[in-house]
């Protein structure tokens, strides 16, 4: 019973400090991404309603990339706060088995390998595509933020607009507008087959997503290479019905895992998956795919190599030491996994080693730690 509760309360430390570490560089990460997504307002035009919903449906995506980061450091914090407090040095005299303890820091490490698989495979592609969708079905609300003063804006696919300035009634003075893809082609009809527009006004409003533009004139060229003026007193321009350059096409990351799992294994399925064209994502779908699965994998090993900090030694400089070295060595695995990802899409051998380098590794030191405990306790 009174071991049940060192294993609960050994348990609880561990995962508070690597709640406590993943949520300090979540909000981190998450602070500087969100700045960075600034532009989907600013440039694109979208309300501050969709920017947020687009911001944190992301979070997600950035808690799974720190978690194998977090983990190891509380494991290091947690261990150093046990025998700072000289708690380990009291569970070894009472003859509690630093093997079990071994133990309980894999289970913890397993549990939180399955959690990051868990998002990593369904939840992460499902969030991120949603919040694709989200700007994919969502108009351009904020014109009054694409339209600024002494400015080019190219917000819009194949339109530029340009504004002289705005007077104190808000009104937009000398505006330009040029089109080369035929997005204007409906605002008269001697322009219907010309893919090649330009529109001059002396001043304009903004009203209900609309530019609201008077005193004007339209300049086409046809077809024919003839220029045709068209001069108006008002007319208007529903700048909502346009297409901005904002990404909408679900990326490599934002498809879900069977969908890229489909297009590996089915050939007959690759055209009706954007992201499955061989000749240039199927590296990149094997990658993620790869990263989804096998970097969770990593996090039992970290478990393994922090619990070498459970091996006593006399000499206190060695202590502290062993600290920096047991820290140093499992950072350089979590590099070493996400370099050999960058060449797991080359060959059939690379994926082997990736998924497989884990799992010996564990073997290996979880036998070397056992043998060393086991030594330890045989001398004591």
């Amino acid at each position: 019973m009174l071991k049940n509760k060192i294993y609960n309360y050994l348990t609880i430390e561990i995962l508070k400090n690597f709640i406590i570490i993943l949520l300090t560089f979540t909000t981190i990460a998450w602070t500087v991404k969100a700045v960075n997504f600034l532009d989907l307002m600013i440039e694109d035009g979208y309300s501050a309603i969709i920017y947020f919903k687009y911001s944190l449906l992301g979070i997600s995506s950035v808690i799974t990339k720190f978690i194998p980061l977090s983990f190891l450091l509380s494991m290091i914090v947690s261990i150093s706060k046990f025998e700072r407090q000289r708690e380990l040095l009291i569970l070894w005299t009472t003859g509690l088995n630093k093997l079990k303890i071994t133990n309980i820091f894999f289970l913890i490490g397993f549990f939180i390998a399955l959690s990051q698989i868990l998002l990593s495979l369904i939840v992460n592609p499902l969030l991120l595509n949603k919040s694709r969708t989200l700007l994919r079905d969502t108009d351009v609300k904020q014109v009054d933020s694409i339209l600024r003063s002494n400015d080019f804006s190219d917000t819009f696919k194949g339109i530029t607009f340009y504004v002289d300035e705005r007077n104190s009634q808000n009104e937009l003075i000398n505006i330009f507008i040029k089109d080369n893809s035929g997005n204007l082609s409906t605002i008269i009809s001697e322009i219907d087959s010309s893919k090649n527009t330009t529109i001059f006004s002396k001043r304009g409003i903004i009203a209900d997503d609309k530019l609201i533009m008077f005193e004007g004139t339209i300049q086409t060229l046809d077809e024919k290479k003839e220029i045709k003026n068209v001069d108006f007193e008002k007319t208007e321009l529903s700048i909502s019905n346009f297409s901005n350059r904002t990404i909408k096409q679900p990326k490599i990351q934002e498809t879900s895992s069977f969908e890229l799992m489909r297009c590996l294994i089915d050939k007959n399925v690759i055209q009706k998956i954007q992201n499955c064209t061989f000749k240039d994502n199927k590296k990149i779908a094997i990658e993620a795919l790869s990263r989804r699965i096998g970097m969770p994998l990593y996090i039992p090993l970290i478990s393994v190599i922090s619990s070498f900090l459970l091996i006593y030694k006399k000499e206190k400089k060695l202590n502290f030491i062993k600290k920096y070295f047991v820290f140093i060595s499992a950072f350089i695995i979590l590099i070493f996994a996400e370099v050999l990802l960058r060449y797991v899409g080359f060959s059939f051998t690379n994926q082997i080693l990736y998924f497989i380098s884990p799992l010996i590794l564990l073997i290996i030191l979880y036998l070397l730690l056992a043998k060393i405990m086991i030594s330890e306790r045989i001398t004591r």
